[in-house]
C-alpha cells in the first residue's frame, strides 16, 4: 500500500469513527429526552416534604387546582431568589387563575423553611432529596446545576404548558402568567 492509499484509508476511518460518534451522541440525546414530560403527558405521582415538614401528595391536588410546578437549582442563589420572588409578587394572579404554585429542588426542609421566611414566599416549597421527582419530570441538568424548568399541570393531571430557561429565571413567571391568562 502506498502513502496516498494509506492516508485515504486513515481519513476514511476517521470519518467513519466521527460519524459513529455523532450517531451515538444523537442516540444518547434521544434516550435522555425519552423521559422528558411533554404537553399532554400525565404528571407522575410523587410525595415530598414541604417547607414545614408536612407530606405533600400530588394526588391530593390533581382535579382540584391547576398546578404550577417549577424546578430550581438552589435556595438563596441570586437567580433562584429572583425567580421565587417573581412568583411571590404575582401570587394573587396565580390564585385568581385557580393555580397553586409549587417550587421543588433537592434542598432540605430546613433550607426551604429559611428561604420561604427570608423572602416571604407564600407558596409551597418541596424537598426532593436525590432529585427523584426532578428526574421523573425529565428536567435536565445544565453544566453542574440541576435544571430550571416550569410545568403547568391542568386540572386533568396532564402537562398543559412547560418552559425551560436556565439563565432567565424571572421569565418563567412571565411565560406561565401569559399562558394562564390566555386560557
Amino acid at each position: 500500500m502506498n502513502n496516498v492509499t494509506g492516508r485515504m484509508v486513515l481519513a476514511m476511518a476517521v470519518l467513519i469513527s466521527g460519524a459513529m460518534a455523532c450517531a451515538q451522541e444523537s442516540e444518547n440525546k434521544t434516550r435522555d429526552n425519552m423521559n422528558t414530560l411533554e404537553i399532554g403527558d400525565e404528571v407522575p405521582h410523587f410525595v415530598l416534604k414541604d417547607q414545614d415538614g408536612n407530606e405533600f401528595d400530588i394526588k391530593d391536588y390533581i382535579g382540584k387546582k391547576k398546578l404550577v410546578i417549577y424546578f430550581y437549582p438552589k435556595d438563596e442563589s441570586p437567580g433562584c431568589t429572583k425567580q421565587a420572588c417573581a412568583f411571590r409578587d404575582d401570587f394573587e394572579a396565580y390564585t385568581d387563575a385557580g393555580a397553586m404554585v409549587i417550587g421543588i429542588n433537592s434542598g432540605d426542609v430546613k433550607s426551604h423553611q429559611s428561604f420561604a421566611q427570608n423572602h416571604r414566599i407564600p407558596f409551597t416549597l418541596l424537598s426532593d432529596p436525590g432529585n427523584k421527582v426532578l428526574k421523573a419530570f425529565g428536567v435536565k441538568n445544565v453544566l453542574f446545576f440541576t435544571g430550571r424548568e416550569t410545568f403547568v399541570v391542568g386540572i386533568d393531571g396532564r402537562v398543559a404548558f412547560k418552559y425551560r430557561a436556565m439563565m432567565n429565571a424571572t421569565e418563567h413567571n412571565n411565560h406561565v402568567l401569559d399562558f394562564l391568562e390566555s386560557k
